[in-house]
């Protein structure tokens, strides 16, 4: 049994408060989805809540595992808010434990100060030492495994076992709604709604902007789909394709996120987007580079159906630039518009 779970915890004899800090990207917070649920389901009356950057907060809105959603960012989102004004709130809501899924300095001090008895972080760092923080270790990602296994980790240092890692995120009734009506209103024929996400922040590799339009003007040919870019700001050579939909162009990430809802299948690299749809059961197509900073096995999708394309086994060894930030997957061996279309059908008539 952990040092820290502990009998008073039980029987609602003393009350369990989680703190979950992910202040990082889209995708991250979406794989941390499964912590919350995971310790509800052992410990009913516990109260959890999570620490978020302002711009990721919608995947927690509705979720119904986390009783209160904390802002890292103040009135103006480009700022955090002050050292002393986090730890006041933080310290008000007297957690009893405190995970970060993400090491920084400046959170561990934060939690420290706010008074949390049980804080764990990730990795070895002089200021968890400092700050008599406990931590989970990755062990160099080895044995290689999925994001969310990794931050359930912290779960499993309290002594809670758990039973699944699918990440989830949640639509109230009126979004519901709203979800029906604008795939009503995307397919009135009953098309099927593909989604291409082109961009991906230069967080994974990814085609070449010419190779996404040749790939989207080859499916708007096909006359049972209907083609949505999901782009919030999808490239200028990408835009104004006839037959396409734009419809999260400018608009607020939890809007986008009933957007992704509608679709039954996601085409992108492997980002943010992917891991929303995957969390909402949105079926996927991804592509991956197998190294294992950006393999499948690591950030994958989860909970949905999906379909994996790497480039050929020597690609990487004979063609990639070294830097997965900066690959196209051109090149022989890579993957092209080509290869994208044949699975994307494949993969249609495996599903019917």
């Amino acid at each position: 049994m952990s040092t820290f779970k502990c009998e008073k915890y039980l029987n609602n004899k003393k009350q369990l408060r989680v703190l979950v800090s992910r202040i990082d990207r889209i995708g991250d917070v979406v794989l941390s989805t499964p912590i919350p649920r995971e310790i509800k389901k052992n410990f009913p009356d516990s109260f959890v809540s999570v620490l978020v950057k302002k711009y990721t907060r919608d995947m927690y809105i509705h979720n119904p595992h986390v009783d209160e959603i904390i802002m890292y960012e103040g009135e103006d989102d480009s700022k955090p808010k002050t050292f002393w004004q986090l730890v006041r709130e933080i310290r008000k809501l007297k957690f009893t434990h405190a995970f970060m899924l993400l090491p920084n300095e400046r959170l561990n001090w934060i939690l420290f100060f706010s008074g949390i008895t049980h804080r764990i972080g990730v990795g070895h760092k002089l200021y968890q030492f400092l700050s008599f923080s406990q931590f989970v270790d990755r062990k160099n990602y080895i044995p290689l495994r999925h994001e969310a296994d990794y931050c359930l980790d912290m779960i499993r240092k309290i002594g809670i076992e758990p039973k699944s890692m699918r990440p989830e995120i949640f639509l109230s009734k009126d979004e519901t709604l709203k979800k029906d009506e604008i795939k009503k209103n995307l397919a009135p024929n009953g098309e099927l709604l593909i989604g291409i996400n082109t961009t991906s922040g230069k967080s994974s590799p990814n085609l070449t902007v010419e190779e996404y339009r040749k790939l989207i003007v080859r499916l708007t040919k096909e006359s049972n789909i209907r083609v949505i870019v999901t782009d919030n700001n999808p490239p200028d050579e990408i835009k104004n394709i006839e037959g396409v939909a734009y419809p999260n162009i400018d608009l607020l990430l939890r809007e986008s996120i009933i957007n992704f809802s509608t679709l039954d299948v996601l085409i992108s690299a492997s980002t943010g987007p992917m891991h929303i749809c995957a969390a909402l059961k949105v079926q996927t197509i991804s592509m991956f580079c197998p190294l294992p900073a950006c393999s499948p096995m690591l950030w994958g999708p989860l909970g949905n159906k999906s379909e994996i394309i790497l480039p050929e086994e020597k690609y990487c060894a004979t063609v990639c630039p070294g830097n997965p930030h900066i690959c196209d997957f051109s090149g022989k061996g890579g993957i092209d518009s080509q290869i994208v279309y044949d699975r994307f059908k494949n993969f249609i008539i495996s599903t019917d």
